[in-house]
């Protein structure tokens, strides 16, 4: 506005001269102004003087002035517009561009600077020449009342150039972060991704090289964690693991007490506190960025990743618990990746106990407890069999028969103290202060000591140890407790008989192989609990004499036969406190050897029960090793050569270590000599002592003799060339377990056609019979069409096998249905009963 008032506007051109007599004022005109007198109102108030004093200032001037007026104006627009065409104008005060904050450069143009006004003077306007200096002086000339407002308005110029400056600074920063943001949309996901690649990669490089001067960076570190990208998550998560992972101290950080704050400590404390605040503030806000990532499905790899290797690098750390507690959590996982991960890390905490000291196994092992007593033993096996990891220690005692020796040495002491002289008490009173005071600092020393060295307590170690294991075997038997429970309910049938015996309980197997182990470790006072358990469950659902029990058969024969396992076991370590009658373990393993199934039960578990129950027990009766040696006979014709060579090595052992039993390798009637109190073998009998097997022979060697593989016969033959002479014959050094394992393994490559034709070959050449050389040969030479034929046969043998299978299927359902029915009408018979009122009598 102040510029705009000293431009000097140049006055409208006038009229042309008309005399005021020949000026006619009608009187439309008169009407006119004499109605809208509101409107023309204002030519009265006009200042003729001033208009008459500016008026007469142009009108008095030559017209040759006005023309160099006007001239000048145009010649400076034209000026103002070859410059804007040519290039951008630059004072010479400026003539150095300028540098933004964002790092850009820019030339201060004319536009930026105060602009002139057009009807402003320029050079020589306002002096003019000397011809026509006093036109120029006369167009120009400014009153004293205009000089003293221009004194003025340029006064109050030069104090508001002094606060421009901050105003233009401010002005400037809006639109610089318009800019910046502009940039930031501009870039792309890749830049944004590299650029962040390159900060994490940077902040971790130098909190690896000095942690202490750049601890803050780790708060950067998780700010830039935060962002809406997934993939620079995953990589701030995993950088802040490797950083934390190298920096973190081997102890446990406590923070200081508001008494330790106030006291004045040195620069180095103050610096040490400092970083370990920083430290502490960022690992726990780091953990809870984790345990809110472990919620949503597309982190949960990566945050349980950091858990495992968090608790597996720094267990001593502080907040162990919440690592142990969401490594836990997810122990039973039904990811196959995330339960490995977390059952490798809590088998590691197990067996690296120097790193916490045995307090984090403690933790581990009470939060799988509760685990399993809230879900019901409903969860994966793998969660439970981590306890076979666990090691306990079994001369933790000899510590506390020093201190018993000290106790007596003491009283020793104490008595001697009571018979010395009366004058002798002052002097016994000062030795007794001095050793009181040593003692003292002989345990704060010893505290200090142990607090400071690595060795743990023996005591201390003793107690976890202790409250470890009664933990262990608190969850092993509430699994079995949960396995004999009745099962009553019509809804718990239907849904046992549709989930199968393997989801039944699946805890089971895993609970029974750590009682194996820990078996020496058991209290005694649980032992005849716990056989007693073993043995129901090793029954299957039915009573020692066969009678069917209360629940429901839903144990598979690998399960019942580890409860025998376990049964033996446990009575071997504690042989000399244990006075217990195996008759009934014996007497279900001779039934389960038929029920053995080769694809669904586990062979190398009936291995097992074969070495511990027959080859490592000391004394049989010779009618039950002769139902055993029978039974394994007919075992072994049954089943692949795997199971048929574990059975035979049982039988060879049995057979050597029992000489009278070789009466069954005569091929009298009767077996011989020996024939028992039973005249008659019993094939069907539960009982191996009521079997009668002394009256019958093997004759299942003569067969398997002639076994497709060549291991099987010949241990066959072996074993039918024994004599019967009561001299002793060495036993064999290889176990059921490792004729089975090393017979499943060579299954795999083994064909058996070559062997044949080598073996029928052998036979040709001894017993002179051709037939089976031609078999051999005719497996070699077979024409096309023979081919066909055998597809067809297979075939057809492969769809009555499925046609079986299928209608085993709906014998199934349809035996549910009949059940379920059944249920039904007793259901209903029992609420006709209920509803049925007694009649009144009259």
């Amino acid at each position: 506005m102040r510029k705009q008032k000293e431009k000097i506007i140049l006055p409208p051109e006038l009229p042309p001269e008309i005399p005021e007599d020949e000026v006619e004022v009608s009187d439309e005109d008169l009407q006119f102004v004499n109605e809208n007198l509101d409107y023309a109102g204002f030519v009265s108030s006009l200042d003729t003087q001033s208009i008459n004093k500016h008026v007469n200032r142009v009108a008095n001037a030559k017209g040759d002035t006005l023309e160099a007026l006007y001239e000048r104006r145009l010649k400076r627009k034209s000026q103002e517009k070859e410059s804007e065409e040519h290039g951008i104008q630059v004072d010479p005060v400026d003539a150095l561009p300028v540098k933004t904050l964002d790092g850009e450069l820019y030339y201060r143009t004319a536009s930026k600077m105060p602009k002139v006004s057009e009807n402003a003077p320029t050079e020589g306007e306002g002096t003019g020449d000397d011809e026509d200096g006093g036109a120029d002086k006369g167009i120009m000339k400014l009153t004293k009342a205009e000089r003293r407002a221009k004194l003025k308005k340029s006064k109050k110029e030069a104090k508001m150039q002094v606060k421009e400056p901050a105003k233009t600074e401010e002005v400037q920063q809006t639109p610089q972060e318009e800019v910046l943001a502009e940039v930031k949309k501009d870039l792309t996901a890749e830049q944004l991704l590299e650029s962040n690649k390159r900060r994490l990669a940077e902040l971790g490089m130098a909190l690896l090289a000095d942690p202490e001067s750049n601890i803050k960076s780790l708060k950067e570190m998780l700010q830039i964690s935060k962002d809406d990208d997934h993939a620079i998550v995953k990589l701030g998560m995993l950088s802040l693991l490797a950083v934390f992972k190298d920096i973190i101290p081997g102890y446990r950080i406590r923070l200081p007490t508001e008494k330790e704050l106030e006291m004045t400590v040195s620069k180095d404390v103050k610096k040490m506190r400092y970083y370990e605040a920083t430290l502490l503030s960022s690992y726990k806000a780091y953990l809870q960025k984790l345990i809110a990532l472990e919620k949503q499905p597309l982190f949960q790899h990566v945050a349980l990743r950091c858990f495992c290797t968090l608790l597996d690098s720094v267990p001593h750390f502080n907040f162990r618990d919440n690592l142990l507690a969401a490594v836990i959590r997810n122990i039973s996982s039904p990811d196959d990746v995330v339960r490995k991960l977390c059952c490798t890390t809590i088998k590691s905490i197990f067996t690296n106990e120097g790193k916490h000291g045995g307090e984090a196994t403690v933790e581990a092992v009470r939060l799988i407890a509760d685990q399993v007593k809230a879900q019901n033993c409903q969860l994966h096996p793998d969660s439970i069999e981590v306890f076979m990891s666990l090691s306990f220690d079994e001369d933790l005692g000899k510590p506390e028969e020093s201190d018993g020796n000290n106790k007596v040495k003491y009283k020793k002491n104490k008595r001697r103290n009571n018979f010395e002289e009366p004058g002798q008490l002052q002097d016994n009173d000062k030795k007794k202060s001095r050793h009181e005071l040593m003692k003292k600092m002989r345990e704060e020393v010893n505290a200090e000591f142990k607090a400071a060295s690595f060795t743990p307590d023996v005591m201390e170690r003793r107690r976890m140890q202790s409250e470890t294991l009664s933990a262990v075997f608190q969850t092993y038997f509430r699994i079995l407790k949960h396995t004999m429970q009745p099962i009553i309910s019509r809804s718990e049938v239907n849904t046992t008989l549709l989930a199968g015996a393997s989801g039944a309980h699946p805890l089971l197997a895993p609970c029974l192989n750590g009682l194996g182990k820990f078996s020496h470790l058991i209290d005694l006072d649980f032992m005849g609990d716990l056989m007693n358990s073993l043995k129901k469950l090793a029954c299957g659902g039915s009573n020692s004499d066969g009678s069917p029990g209360n629940c429901l058969k839903s144990l598979t024969v690998s399960e019942r036969l580890q409860c025998c396992i376990v049964a033996f076991k446990v009575m071997r370590s504690n042989l000399d406190a244990l006075n217990v009658d195996l008759q009934d373990f014996f007497v279900q393993l001779y039934n389960l050897i038929l029920e053995y199934r080769p694809g669904r039960d586990k062979g190398e578990v009936l291995a097992e029960a074969l070495k511990t129950m027959l080859c490592q027990d000391r004394h049989h009766d010779m009618q039950k090793v002769a139902a055993f040696i029978k039974r394994l006979a007919t075992f072994s014709l049954c089943f692949g050569s795997a199971e048929s060579m574990a059975a035979l090595v049982t039988l060879k052992h049995l057979l050597q270590k029992n000489a009278k039993c070789r009466n069954l390798l005569e091929n009298d009637a009767g077996g011989g000599s020996v024939s028992g109190s039973i005249a008659k073998y019993q094939p069907y009998a539960s009982d191996p002592n009521l079997s009668g097997a002394l009256a019958s022979v093997l004759w299942e060697l003569n067969l398997l003799s002639k076994h497709y593989h060549p291991a099987v016969s010949t241990m066959a033959s072996s074993i039918a060339s024994m004599s019967t002479a009561q001299n002793q014959v060495h036993l064999s050094t290889i176990s059921p377990q490792q004729a089975f394992m090393d017979l499943s393994i060579e299954r795999e490559s083994f064909i058996p056609g070559s062997d044949i034709r080598k073996l029928n070959q052998k036979r040709k050449r001894g017993n002179g019979s051709a037939t089976p050389a031609n078999i051999g040969l005719n497996l070699d030479v077979m024409s096309p069409t023979n081919e066909d034929e055998m597809r067809k046969k297979l075939s057809e043998h492969f769809m009555l096998l499925r046609d079986i299978k299928e209608n085993e299927r709906l014998r199934r359902e349809l035996d549910r249905t009949t059940l379920s029915l059944q249920l039904y009408e007793e259901y209903k018979k029992q609420k006709l009963k209920m509803t049925e009122k007694p009649k009144p009598k009259k």
